[in-house]
Order: structure tokens, then sequence, then C-alpha cells
């Protein structure tokens, strides 16, 4: 064998064999990659700014988005006491106030003997079918398993029994027979134990959900003012960080960016607050007047009805006790209910326009008292014509005076209820546009932010 000169003999020449480097996987050499373009952005002055600016768009898009997510929240429960819960309510109030009106009529046209009054026989039935009306309206507008829903069918079952007694009172009154009268005390029972109570348990309800949907609308969104507060540090963070690194008071991307934060912020603050202010006192000075004067009608609606049903009884209906008559007592204690709720209607009227109708109706219920008081005088004397002319006659007597509160009351829910109403929807209408107005200014906000990071980084170019 020929060796190459000075080479060693006694060293076999190696094997030919592949390169003893082991090639580097790809996975790894993508990894490698990455982990320069980490290190470049985190040791460089142009990679540490596309994060910022990155991070920048970012908060302020999710400023927006929460903004908007929140504020529709509250702007739809806001829409719901204006369109839903509180026409409910009223509606529900409504049918208190017809179905105790309808006994009322009822009552009234009775102690008028056979011939009953055709004013008072269509009132009674204006009432009759205005609950109806009403609680079909309330039926669409509930959900039915709500516990409305079970109070609705209540009544819609029991109207029909009540005017069913009614037109056999009326029937045994026309011929003069005696068992009219307790026709009428049974139709009458049924009113006072089984369809009033239903709805009072109806209109609690829909108070109640008129009342959660204002704590809704009213609650504070405080996910997006927190999201606010962070995005505007944030940027105000940025711009004091490039005025530290190039002495440049302004970079019009951050500004614009910052002054759209600004606005939304300023907007939600200020919107919110003024819808929480004008839902606090269509509350306050609306709805809570508007429950005072709806239970002050219904007692005097009822207090009218205990006083006709005492002369058509004529002592034949004793308190639990025996001892006194149970229509008189129930007239009294309506009475002395009444007087309380105007007292209070009064106080929590705001102005004069609210407070004059309750005074008129005040001064209204002392006349009925008087009038009354001279009514049972007469009546306790043994003159039961004499009485009744004071109790339904058309001059001087306790339904005129009945008639005068209920007059009163009516105008004074209907001022408390056009308060509400305007507040309602000013509350509704300071949080108008303020979702889309937040998500457009959010995105206008993003792009300045990153238009404003690029005019940085192309100084680097």
């Amino acid at each position: 064998m020929t060796y190459p000169p000075n080479a060693d003999p006694r060293r076999e020449p190696a094997p030919d064999r592949p390169d003893a480097s082991p090639a580097v996987p790809a996975q790894r050499g993508v990894r490698s990659v990455a982990a320069e373009r980490l290190r470049a952005v985190a040791t460089t002055e142009p990679g540490r700014l596309q994060v910022i600016g990155a991070v920048l768009a970012l908060l302020v898009v999710a400023f927006g988005a929460v903004t908007a997510l929140e504020v529709s929240g509250r702007a739809s429960a806001a829409d719901d006491v204006v369109t839903r819960s509180q026409p409910l309510s009223a509606d529900a109030a409504d049918i208190y106030r017809s179905l105790a009106d309808a006994d009322t009529m009822a009552a009234s046209g009775f102690l008028a003997g056979a011939e009953e009054p055709e004013d008072v026989h269509a009132q009674y039935e204006k009432d009759i079918k205005e609950a109806s009306r009403l609680l079909v309206k309330a039926a669409a507008g509930t959900d039915a398993s709500s516990s409305s829903a079970g109070e609705i069918r209540t009544l819609n079952e029991l109207l029909p029994e009540y005017t069913g007694l009614v037109e056999r009172a009326r029937a045994n009154n026309r011929q003069g027979l005696p068992l009219g009268g307790a026709y009428l005390r049974y139709a009458n029972q049924r009113m006072t134990n089984d369809l009033l109570p239903a709805a009072e348990r109806l209109y609690a309800a829909e108070t109640g959900r008129l009342s959660t949907d204002t704590a809704d609308a009213r609650r504070w969104p405080l996910l997006a003012l927190g999201a606010g507060v962070v995005a505007l540090a944030a940027l105000v963070w940025t711009q004091r960080r490039a005025y530290r690194r190039t002495n440049r008071v302004f970079n019009r991307g951050l500004l614009a960016a910052t002054a759209a934060a600004s606005v939304v912020l300023l907007w939600l603050a200020v919107g919110h607050t003024v819808a929480r202010a004008e839902l606090r006192a269509a509350m306050t000075h609306g709805q809570e007047s508007l429950d005072v004067l709806n239970k002050a009608r219904i007692n005097s609606l009822k207090a009218r009805a205990n006083e006709n049903l005492t002369l058509v009884a004529r002592g034949a209906v004793l308190t639990a006790d025996g001892t006194q008559d149970k229509y008189e007592t129930d007239y009294g204690a309506g009475m002395k209910a009444l007087g309380e709720q105007l007292t209070t209607a009064e106080r929590l009227a705001d102005d004069a326009r609210g407070r004059a109708p309750v005074a008129r109706a005040a001064d209204a219920v002392s006349e009925w008292q008087e009038r009354h008081r001279r009514a049972r005088t007469t009546d306790d004397q043994g003159d039961y014509d004499g009485a009744l002319k004071q109790i339904i006659g058309a001059k001087d007597s306790t339904g005129e005076s009945f008639a005068q509160v209920d007059a009163a009351l009516e105008e004074a829910l209907g001022q408390e209820q056009s308060e509400f109403t305007g507040a309602a929807k000013n509350g509704r209408g300071a949080l108008g546009g303020l979702p889309v107005g937040a998500g457009v200014l959010a995105v206008l906000g993003a792009v300045a932010a990153i238009a404003g990071i690029n005019r940085r980084l192309s100084e680097y170019r």
C-alpha cells in the first residue's frame, strides 16, 4: 500500500462516513426564531413599541365593548320601566279599582230599588268590561309561569261567578223579594274575600317587578368604569414615556385615542348619573305617590260600598264579636285609612299641581264623613227613606261627596302618572345612543393609538 508523503503508515485511514455533527431539527429552529424575535421585542425599542401599541388597542376596544354591553343592559331595563313594568303596574291598579267600583255600583243600584238608574247600571257594566279587558292585556304581558299569571287566572275564574250573583240579586230585587239582599251580600263577600285580594296580589307583584327593573337600570356599570380608567391610565403612561424618551410633548394619534376614551368615560359617568337621578325621581315622586293615591282611591271605593251595604243589610251582618254592624265598622276603618293616605299623598306631591287635587279630595272626605253621620242619625231614628236620600240622593248626599273625592283622586293620579312617565323617559333617554357611541369611539380610539405608535416606529426605519 502506498502512503501519502509524511503520512504515518501505522495509522489506518478513516472509513468514509457522513458528517459527524448532528442536524438541527426543524421544530427547534422555529423555536429559536421565535425566541430571537421575542428577545428583539424585549430588548429593542421598536419591538417594545409594537407590544405597547397592541396592548393599547386591546384596552381601548375592550373598554368600548364592556361599556356597550353594560349600558345596553341598563338601557333595556330602563325601557322596560317605561314600556312594560310600570304600565302593567298601572293596569293592575286599574283592575282593582274597576272591580271595587263595580261592587260599589252594584250596591248603589240595588239601593235605588226595582228601577235601577241607567247611569249606575251603565257604570257597573263599564267597570266589568274594563276589568275584563285589562285582565286580557295583563295576561299577554306576563310570563305564564309567574305569580301574576296565577292571579289573573283566579280573577278570570271568579269574575263570572261574581257577576252571576249580582244578576240574581237584581232579579230578586226587581220582584221585591228579600232574597236579593242576600245574593248581593254574598256577591260582596266574594268580591271582598276573593277577587279584591287576588287583584291586590297582582298589583303587588307587578309593582315589585317595576322596582326590580328600576334597580337594574340604576346599577352602576362598575366594570365599564374600571375598564375606562385602566385604558386612560395606559394611554397617559404611554404618552409620558414617549415624552421622556423623545422630548416631544404631543403624539397626535395617542392624543386622539386619549380624547376618544375620555369622551366615552365622561359620557358613561354623566349619562348614567343622570339616568339614576331621573329614575330615582320617577320612583320617589311618581311611583310612591301613585301607590298611595291608588290605595286611597280603592279605600274610598270600598268605603262607599260598605256605606251602601249598611242600608242593604239593615244590621243583618255583624262583626265577629257580634256587637256592631260589620259594614258600618268597615266603612269607618276605610275612611280612617283614606284620611291617612291623603295626608301622605299631599306630603309626597312635589308641586302645587300635585297637591291641589289631593287637598280637594281631603276636603270632600271631611264633608262626606259629616253627611254620613247625619244619614246614620236619620236611619237610627227609623227614617229609612230619609237616610236613603242622604246616601244616594242627587244633591247634598254622601254619594255626591264620594263622586268629588273620586274625581279629585283621578286628577291627582293623572298628574303623578305624567310626572313618573316624564322622569322615566328622561332616564331612558340619558342612556340612549351610548352603547353605539361607545363602540364607535372605541374603534376610532384603537385606530388612533396604533397610528400614534406607528408614527414613532417610522422613526426607526
